[in-house]
């Protein structure tokens, strides 16, 4: 049974959330270009985005989460993983209603998130989640774009 998303504490196992992460991005390395910045993300740097944001969980041990970034027009959604034994159960459409559930509360119109452009088969799933391509945007040093910007708009 699939639980619902619940935010991560102050005492949360930030070890195992940043694992998830890793191992979830891991398919992604030799397709992206720069590198993921997930190789930046520390514990105390997941611990600090809940402070300065919000964190959401899904099961014990964790088997999914992303990172809300509050932006003054936006709810940035960011770092969604889904455990690769827990994929193609609902969990990040689990999410992204939470997502939108926040954002709402937080009088917010948007959602939005950005892809790699490599990553062909996520700008699928974030479509079939309600997302449309708003843009694109070039990584420091890039001369073309490397990530697409995905924007949904949030329901009454």
């Amino acid at each position: 049974m699939t639980s619902a998303p619940r935010q991560a504490g102050e005492d949360e196992d930030w070890a195992a959330v940043l694992r998830l992460i890793r191992d979830s991005f891991a398919y992604m390395e030799p397709r992206i270009d720069p590198p993921s910045s997930m190789h930046r993300l520390t514990e105390a740097g997941l611990a600090e985005a809940a402070r300065q944001g919000e964190v959401w969980l899904i099961g014990q041990p964790v088997q999914a989460c992303m990172v809300l970034t509050y932006h003054p027009d936006a709810l940035h959604i960011g770092k969604v993983a889904v455990a690769a034994e827990a994929r193609r159960q609902g969990l990040a459409r689990l999410l992204i209603g939470q997502a939108e559930d926040r954002a709402r509360a937080l009088g917010l119109a948007r959602l939005e998130l950005q892809t790699r452009v490599e990553l062909s088969e996520l700008h699928a799933t974030y479509r079939a989640l309600g997302f449309r391509q708003t843009g694109t945007d070039s990584h420091p040093g890039y001369d073309r774009p490397t990530s697409l910007i995905f924007t949904r708009l949030v329901s009454d």
